[in-house]
């Protein structure tokens, strides 16, 4: 198992298992790898297993043979490290922008993982160098066009061997590009932090590059960043229905759980419910008001978000299992066995990406619709057209709703499955993929297009709560919660007046919810939320 200390953040790996935080935590954090004096003698003692097969004469795949539909010639000694830079040359064919620098560690720090699993027949210095490379801060350019999600993320992880063999393109510590045309080589950049460049030998090529790294990389920063984003979407909601003169009795525990057992919805229900309690606004229409039922995006808000909250475990399942694998073809088995196998296939990664990008259209389509409703005279309860100051004069919020529906908008585009995709590749050989890939990069954006609808459902709330203090005198507050909340946004966001330049606004409530400020807000005034 991996261990994680803090002070200074470091990250141990041994020869099974690391968790989601450990992940995060190199990925994000720049966590120091070490490596356990257990795993390194594992991967030796493997390593003479494939040592063995190499002097054989019986041709084994990946060994002693080509790749893929090219696995029926047999190559010759003399011919092997050539082979195997042959291998990571042609397969770091990627194109595109860049794919961010969390992503790439995230990459690198998983495989690592399971070349330190001793599953994976390779010698302990590959292992150690792509650890060094973590360490020293050096990130490899991987083109975010290349991999289909099957036989492995095989060009993004191509691109991060090719420089540990000293090649390719890659960025310093301090954002210095070098590889690329008129710029020092990457050997030189590894020089710069004493590591020497690795001399690929039997099988090391494979091993380096046939895994689902990538897409589930992606996948566990998707569920990190969830995690919390749907407790804000819980908090935004219930801010919402405040504004709206909504009920709170749609959230009492026994019309969830006991009716309807549904653990997500449950713990939806029960931080909005807390959100409103003590509510001055809420107590002031729970007699005499006329309406009896609320809007199904007031009403139904537990419903859905707590539906992606059940969605995500059931991914945080899926991603817990394949950190638990140990992903390579040909793989090497407990008694010294070397088999090919098919686990590089990305589909169970791939599906939960896809559910999870259609999940989150839905999400922030509701929190748009909760956003309109605030902005329209006709269904706002007394509020002013857009929230604004002088409605005429004034447009107030109405462009920001305008810039919500293009994020939600987007956010059904990109909730297209991509795993019901497959193009055939290696003259056939390779002839149905995941796409994992793909859905993992769609649900980036999705995840952070979320976030922004968030920040604007936000921003918008808290408009609608001080008007409505404003419009009683001062009488009709929001409760303790959404009061937090509504303080800690009016650090950086100024409250109700004339228009102004709205984007940094904008911006600066997406940085608050980024940050985890909402729920640390809310959880300041009435207590730990799920």
């Amino acid at each position: 198992m991996t261990t994680i200390t803090h002070e200074p953040l470091t990250v141990t790996l041994g020869t099974s298992g690391v968790t989601p935080e450990d992940v995060v935590a190199v990925a994000r954090h720049n966590a120091r790898v070490t490596i356990s004096p257990e795993a390194l003698a594992t991967v030796a003692k493997v390593r003479a297993h494939i040592d063995d097969l190499a002097a054989s004469d019986t041709p084994a795949y990946g060994i002693s043979t080509g790749f893929g539909a090219l696995a029926n010639r047999h190559i010759p000694n003399e011919l092997r490290t050539q082979l195997q830079k042959s291998l990571i040359r042609s397969h770091a064919a990627g194109m595109g922008p860049a794919v961010e620098r969390e992503v790439v560690r995230g990459i690198m720090f998983l495989r690592a993982k399971t070349l330190a699993s001793g599953r994976t027949g390779v010698r302990p210095v590959v292992l150690q160098t792509m650890v060094d490379v973590l360490n020293a801060g050096i990130t490899p350019v991987v083109r975010e066009f290349g991999s289909l999600g099957c036989s492995g993320d095989l060009a993004p992880l191509s691109h991060c061997a090719l420089v540990l063999m000293g090649e390719g393109e890659a960025a310093g510590p301090d954002g210095q590009l070098y590889g690329t045309a008129g710029r020092p080589a990457v050997a030189e950049l590894l020089a710069a932090h004493g590591i020497e460049p690795v001399i690929l030998a039997e099988k090391e090529g494979l091993a380096l590059v046939n895994g689902t790294e990538g897409m589930l990389g992606m996948l566990l920063m998707a569920i990190a960043d969830l995690r919390q984003l749907l407790t804000t979407a819980d908090i935004t909601a219930a801010m919402s229905v405040e504004a709206l003169l909504g009920t709170d009795q749609v959230f009492l525990p026994e019309l969830h759980a006991a009716l309807r057992p549904h653990p997500g919805q449950a713990a939806s229900a029960d931080n909005m419910l807390r959100v409103l309690s003590g509510s001055p606004i809420v107590a002031s229409h729970k007699v005499g008001d006329s309406r009896v039922q609320d809007a199904y995006s007031l009403r139904c808000a537990p419903q859905v978000t707590g539906a992606v909250r059940d969605t995500l475990d059931h991914a945080d399942l899926v991603a817990s299992r394949e950190l638990a694998a140990a992903i390579d073809n040909p793989v090497v088995l407990p008694d010294g066995r070397v088999s090919s196998n098919g686990n590089f296939h990305g589909a169970p990664v791939a599906y939960v990406l896809d559910f999870l990008a259609i999940a989150v259209a839905d999400l922030s389509s509701i929190a748009e619709r909760r956003t309109d409703r605030m902005l329209d005279p006709a269904r706002s309860h007394g509020l002013p057209a857009f929230l604004a100051a002088d409605p005429g004069v004034d447009s107030g919020l109405m462009i920001a709703q305008y810039t919500q529906a293009g994020l939600v908008s987007d956010n059904k585009r990109l909730a297209v499955p991509a795993s019901v995709d497959s193009i055939p590749s290696s003259a056939m050989q390779e002839d149905h993929v995941s796409m994992g890939w793909h859905a993992a990069r769609k649900l980036r954006k999705a995840v952070e297009n979320l976030r922004r609808v968030l920040a604007i459902e936000l921003v918008t709330s808290a408009r609608a709560l001080d008007i409505r203090t404003q419009l009683s005198g001062g009488v009709l507050t929001p409760g303790p919660a959404g009061a937090a909340v509504v303080t800690a946004l009016r650090s950086v966001v100024d409250g109700p007046g004339t228009d102004r330049f709205l984007s940094p606004e904008l911006e600066a409530a997406d940085n608050l919810v980024a940050a985890g400020e909402v729920r640390r807000a809310v959880e300041s005034a009435v207590g730990p939320l799920a």
